[in-house]
């Protein structure tokens, strides 16, 4: 069986007073996958709150990719029955979700890790993301960003967690390195799938498209629809045809675009895709971030980069073109069938950066949409760049894009008044609209001091806040322009601009810092159950979640903590310091650790998290 990613796993002994429930599902390739529970008996039974977070097992691997079974090997394809059941003599073990109380009022077992749930056969998954919200009733969708895998879980009887659905490689042939995934209305999810095809040339998407691939990671990715046992229902082009909008299939620089060159090539695709027939070249299309309006009929997607040259190569300089300065919006009027209406450019900044892959534009990583009906608008920000752009019209058929925010200006009370670069790669990443629209959220991993040379004194890992009241207000009439320096420090000299409302420092010096947040959507009712905030009760989000950890393989690690952030209605932000670790007593919930509810399994590396509830 030709796997992209895995070996048998090889899972240590529950520890006592752990109940194990099993669950299986046959894939299409023959093969029987499963997800084993494992719930202690201090787990709270009747009603609760749970924070779900999807990890690996932290093993040698990741931080060598030139060992035995490295990254070039979980890149292509493998058999996991030629593979060795160690890494450089280390076991591998099971990737799982935790299942952490996360109801304040379970005084005793708040903070605890009561469950764990394994995936098997396959391990070094690499977990990646879930979709961004969890809704009552809704499946869970978690990918494996190396094993090229989608797991579908079902949690209506958490802590216990049954595997309902998987998607596997062949199910995809066009796409590769599923990023995020957001939940339809009906259950449904789009998956961001920012790889090219499984292997090298022609492939055939749903609407009869045909584009040619460099493979593997590579370029150009798609979207995926899959239904909520993980069947593909389709599978859709990034990329565009030729002529949209202006944009040629090379996607080169449009007449406006900052301090770039028109018509300069602004993608690089390694190695670039043959001649086979007349479709794009140097595409931007690796999908990242998606966000949907299903009022509006419109999908929102952000291009971060061809990933397998980030995982390959962490340490060489690369070609800052394989950074993407991209933003597509999709019109999904058919949900099996969405139009591309367009591939918006971000323009560069006022930053003047010492390398080309520092300039505000570059790495496009999250998007995140407005949500009160009334407003239209959606954010986007750079992981490279350190930039936040907004539009006020995802409807618009040719949206205007501005850069409204630096993350310099959120910077400079940590470091006083000098900066080496400013955002420079200060790797942001979570981006996330309050649901009433007062508040836009964003995680910062940090750049460790030294990083861009002797005189660096990087920047700390942190999330803050942003007021974006009078932006999202001023409608299309926006003003809201980051077009000079002193706006970089200062924020934006337009009335409308975004204020800071607060920011927190969440200490990691590894590189990894906060790389993800999820939101509380639910309030506890007196009765013990759970009442969904929505943009319908326009009811204030009072925390949220976040972990320090990217990807070990990329270079940026991280301490694995994840961690409680208390929002107050001005936005100020503080950590909830009875959101401990069982072990330590710190505060924040610790990854590394010996001993979980399936075993003494050792380190894990903690990427995404959801709030999930039983009522």
């Amino acid at each position: 069986m030709a796997v992209a990613g895995g070996v048998v796993a090889s899972e240590g002994p529950a520890t006592a007073n752990v109940t194990v429930v099993t669950s299986s599902i046959l894939g299409s390739d023959g093969v029987t996958y499963t997800a084993t529970s494992h719930v202690t008996a201090s787990a709270v039974s009747g009603p609760g709150k749970y924070l779900l977070v999807w990890a690996g097992d932290a093993n040698a691997s990741d931080a060598n990719s030139n060992n035995s079974f490295g990254t070039d090997t979980i890149l292509h394809g493998i058999n996991i029955n030629d593979l060795p059941q160690t890494v450089d003599g280390a076991t591998v073990k099971s990737d799982f979700l935790a299942v952490i109380d996360a109801e304040p009022t379970h005084t005793a077992t708040y903070g605890k890790v009561v469950g764990t749930v394994t995936v098997g056969p396959i391990v070094l998954n690499e977990p990646h993301h879930m979709q961004y919200i969890w809704h009552q009733g809704n499946k869970v969708f978690a990918g494996g960003l190396f094993s090229d895998i989608t797991y579908v879980f079902d949690v209506s009887a958490l802590p216990i967690v049954t595997l309902t659905g998987i998607n596997l490689p062949t199910s995809t042939p066009c796409g590769t390195v599923p990023d995020a995934y957001w939940v339809l209305n009906d259950g449904t999810a789009y998956g961001t799938y920012m790889g090219g095809a499984d292997v090298p040339g022609v492939c055939t998407y749903s609407n009869g498209r045909i584009l040619a691939s460099n493979g593997f990671a590579g370029s150009p990715g798609e979207i995926v629809r899959l239904s909520e046992s993980g069947a593909t229902l389709a599978e859709i082009p990034a990329a565009p045809p030729a002529g949209l909008l202006g944009i040629v299939p090379s996607e080169t620089a449009p007449p406006i675009y900052g301090n770039v060159q028109s018509g300069a090539p602004v993608c690089t695709v390694i190695p670039a895709v043959g001649s086979i027939i007349p479709l794009p070249f140097s595409t931007c299309a690796n999908p990242h971030g998606i966000q949907v309006r299903e009022d509006l009929n419109r999908m929102v997607t952000s291009d971060y980069a061809e990933p397998r040259n980030i995982v390959l190569h962490p340490i060489q300089n690369l070609d800052a073109n394989v950074f993407r300065p991209t933003v597509r919006i999709f019109d999904i009027t058919n949900r099996n069938d969405p139009t591309l209406v367009s591939v918006s450019f971000m323009p560069d900044g006022p930053r003047n950066e010492s390398f080309g892959v520092h300039e505000e534009f570059r790495g496009m990583m999250e998007t995140t949409v407005t949500n009160l009906p009334g407003h239209k608008g959606a954010f986007a920000e750079s992981m490279c760049g350190g930039a936040v752009y907004y539009t006020p019209d995802i409807t618009n058929p040719n949206p205007v894009w501005r850069q409204v925010f630096d993350n310099s200006r959120a910077e400079v009370p940590i470091t006083g008044s000098v900066l080496y670069q400013g955002g420079a790669c200060d790797g942001g990443s979570w981006l996330q609209t309050s649901l009433d629209d007062k508040y836009l959220y964003h995680a910062v991993m940090g750049r460790p001091a030294g990083s861009l040379g002797a005189h660096d004194p990087g920047i700390e890992s942190m999330v803050y806040t942003l007021d974006i009241t009078n932006l999202v207000n001023a409608g299309t009439g926006f003003t809201c322009n980051i077009d000079t320096i002193a706006e970089v420090l200062d924020g934006g000299a337009e009335a409308d601009c975004p204020t800071l409302a607060g920011r927190l420092i969440i200490h990691d010096t590894t590189g990894g810092g906060t790389h993800w947040g999820a939101l509380d959507n639910f309030r506890r009712n007196a009765n013990g159950t759970y009442t969904e905030i929505t943009p319908a009760n326009n009811a204030p989000v009072e925390r949220f979640a976040t972990s320090n950890y990217f990807v070990a393989r990329t270079g940026r690690d991280g301490n694995h903590l994840v961690c409680m952030v208390n929002v107050a209605g001005n936005g100020t932000l503080a950590m909830d310091n009875s959101f401990r670790d069982e072990n330590t007593g710190d505060v924040c919930v610790s990854f590394n650790r010996l001993t979980w509810p399936h075993g003494a399994n050792g380190n894990a590396k903690p990427h995404s998290q959801l709030f999930v509830v039983t009522s």
